[in-house]
């Protein structure tokens, strides 16, 4: 499946978010006594705020995964929430995005990423688990929609082919490119948005954009929006091209995942294994949000624990319902 030529669309599907939310009634508009029967169920369903968090220590970042829900503090806009559900994830199915980057700048690295990416989908992936294969340069193309089929992954992953003039791949000869920002989007928009439970990206990539038709920004909200937790594992070859080290950190702090700098092939599989160790060590904590407006607007979240040397990974906030 080819996400290619969805330029128009992307940007079509963030103009119609707008004129939808502009275009909804005000929160003061008359109800019949139907609606207001209905009302209280559907602020408890909207108002909860569910959180995937791991805890690692300061020092040794060594991973803590026998803390308890009092030792947590969770914060909204500045203002403490009432934990109301609190659980140990480790063997809860996750829904996985494998992205592989196949612009040119990978050229060098991208058969150890492929071996690598294979070893750790047979490590992470359990029963119940979900993954999909996407590879992206000038364009994005789906190798393979969820499945727990590890042999149908494993061929996807195979299939990842360098696009660059000259190259090889489908595209070889065309305009060279990099639309990372478009493929963490389309991933979390257009295939994640429907998955329920743990959800996460773990890209390999430099994280240098060139081409995208949408902004860092877009790709964050979009990941954001669909509770999507994104790992970047930073490689590429900096004597002979660019690597953005600040948008891969800033898309990853914003969601609560983590950007590991892969200085040589030999530490990749290390960077993947670290990441599959988060994802079966996470605390799962859930509050009703003390501010009931469904206004669409972004608020911030901060989680803690009661001991000074630990520190939490999670997303930084989220977006409020608007119906």
């Amino acid at each position: 499946m080819r996400f290619g030529k969805m330029g128009a669309t992307l940007c079509a599907a963030l103009v119609a978010a707008t004129l939808m939310l502009y275009a909804r009634p005000s929160a003061g508009a008359a109800q019949n006594g139907a609606d207001t029967a209905q009302g209280p169920p559907l602020k408890i369903q909207v108002n909860l705020v569910n959180l995937f968090a791991t805890v690692r220590d300061k020092k040794t970042k060594q991973i803590f995964s026998n803390l308890e829900q009092s030792d947590f503090k969770v914060s909204e806009d500045g203002k403490e929430q009432k934990i109301t559900s609190f659980s140990k994830e480790s063997t809860l199915p996750v829904t996985l995005g494998l992205l592989l980057d196949t612009s040119g700048s990978e050229q060098y690295t991208l058969g150890a990423e492929q071996d690598a990416a294979m070893q750790f989908l047979t490590r992470v992936m359990r029963k119940g688990d979900l993954t999909m294969v996407m590879s992206f340069d000038s364009d994005s193309d789906l190798l393979a929609d969820f499945t727990d089929d590890l042999s149908r992954l494993q061929r996807a992953i195979r299939r990842a082919q360098i696009n660059t003039p000259g190259g090889q791949g489908p595209l070889a000869g065309n305009v060279a490119g990099t639309v990372f920002y478009d493929a963490v989007y389309l991933a979390c928009h257009d295939k994640l948005a429907e998955e329920a439970g743990r959800k996460a990206l773990v890209i390999v990539t430099d994280a240098y954009d060139e081409g995208s038709k949408l902004r860092i920004q877009d790709a964050i909200e979009a990941a954001q929006r669909t509770d999507t937790v994104v790992h970047i594992l930073l490689i590429g070859d900096p004597a002979h091209f660019y690597v953005d080290e600040s948008d891969a950190r800033k898309i990853s702090d914003e969601t609560g995942g983590r950007t590991i700098v892969v200085r040589s092939e030999k530490n990749l599989q290390q960077a993947f294994d670290q990441i599959s160790e988060e994802l079966r060590s996470q605390y799962t904590l859930g509050y009703y949000s003390t501010n009931s407006a469904r206004d669409g607007g972004y608020r911030k979240v901060k989680v803690e624990t009661t001991r000074k040397d630990l520190d939490v990974l999670t997303r930084r906030g989220y977006y409020a319902p608007t119906e």
